[in-house]
């Protein structure tokens, strides 16, 4: 029988004490609801995770129920939660399972790697904890523990550091018990091994730790290279028809927000009622735009601008994409942006 490792004896025996036991996605050996939590768990947290997941999983139970899903109806339930070409490729690949591999999941990594929206670490811990098998991963909670476990220099999204990391992950996942391991890594990192204020008194490897032996926690890992974010600027048309609702556009499938529902965007400072003339084919009355907000990405900031409208003509759209007539007051299931659902929010709860 292989011995498991010290590192991994230790990391077992914390979880058995300290790991999370009650996750909505624990305690499950089924592929479906294991991939779908690992896809939602990309770059977001546990606590903001959770009540998307269980929503999610009530409203399409299994993989088939999610491939016969409208796109719309995906994108709806993760509004909110952001970076929606999860979503999208998790229904894409939900339709690639079902219709290509008449409903069954891929069993090794590279089967998994080749489905949308699924990278090395998602198909590892998919295949760890679904079926067991021994698969290192490398998530950023278990790039942040190795970092300090081994004082590795550089920021982790750079290759070469990456391919260190990867090696060490590989040497230290365990033959036995490969489902609490590869739970228990994650744990760590999350509970313990925290991006800020680490518990390092509490943690099973601080008598081996590189970074703690050498009172430089804080050094690791080193941070992504400082670029300054830039500030964009869009003014978002409220466009009203005599009923009050209001015009909604469906967004390119690729890009920001793709394949979402958002209000028709140009830059501030345009003629607003020539750019609805040249673009929609509408003739509107330009009312005064409401209080500018701030939404944030990895990648840039956007600045945002409500500008109400009174269209005269509302049954001459020519938008060249899907256009509809939103009822604010009776919102329907359909895909939002979040500053694109704040508006509207203010606007059904308004008088």
């Amino acid at each position: 029988m292989i011995a498991t490792a010290p590192f991994a004896k230790r990391l077992l025996q914390w979880y058995g004490d300290h790991g999370r036991k009650d996750l909505p996605w624990q305690g499950t050996q089924n592929p479906y609801k294991i991939w779908v939590s690992e896809i939602m768990l990309q770059q977001t947290q546990v606590a903001t995770v959770s009540p998307y997941y269980e929503r999610f999983i009530l409203a399409f139970p299994d993989v088939r129920d999610l491939a016969a899903a409208p796109v719309d109806d995906v994108l709806h339930l993760w509004t909110g939660l952001g970076y929606y070409a999860r979503g999208r490729n998790l229904h894409a690949a939900a339709k690639l399972i079902v219709n290509e591999h008449q409903g069954q999941y891929p069993a090794t990594l590279e089967g998994w790697c080749a489905l949308p929206g699924v990278g090395r670490s998602t198909a590892g811990a998919i295949l760890a904890i679904a079926h067991g098998q021994r698969q290192p991963i490398l998530d950023g909670n278990v790039k942040r523990v190795l970092a300090r476990y081994f004082a590795i220099d550089g920021w982790p999204g750079d290759k070469a550091v990456e391919s260190r990391l990867w090696q060490h992950a590989e040497t230290l996942t365990p033959h036995l018990r490969v489902q609490d391991y590869t739970q228990a890594i994650m744990d760590l990192g999350a509970m313990v091994c925290r991006r800020r204020q680490p518990l390092c008194n509490r943690c099973p490897q601080r008598l081996h730790c590189a970074a703690l032996l050498g009172d430089s926690v804080h050094a690791y890992p080193s941070p992504k290279p400082h670029k300054k974010r830039p500030i964009r600027s869009v003014a978002m048309l409220l466009l009203f028809d005599s009923k009050q609702q209001v015009l909604l556009a469906r967004r390119p499938p690729s890009g920001l927000w793709g394949g979402l529902w958002s209000l028709p965007e140009c830059d501030l400072g345009e003629d607003i009622d020539h750019w609805c003339q040249s673009r929609l084919g509408l003739k509107v009355e330009v009312n005064p735009p409401w209080p500018s907000f701030r939404h944030s990405f990895s990648h840039f900031h956007l600045d945002v601008t409500p500008i109400p409208t009174h269209v005269k003509n509302a049954n001459a759209v020519m938008e060249k994409h899907e256009t509809v007539w939103y009822n604010v007051k009776r919102p329907d299931r359909r895909g939002l942006p979040a500053p694109v659902k704040r508006i509207l929010e203010q606007l059904r709860t308004t008088p």
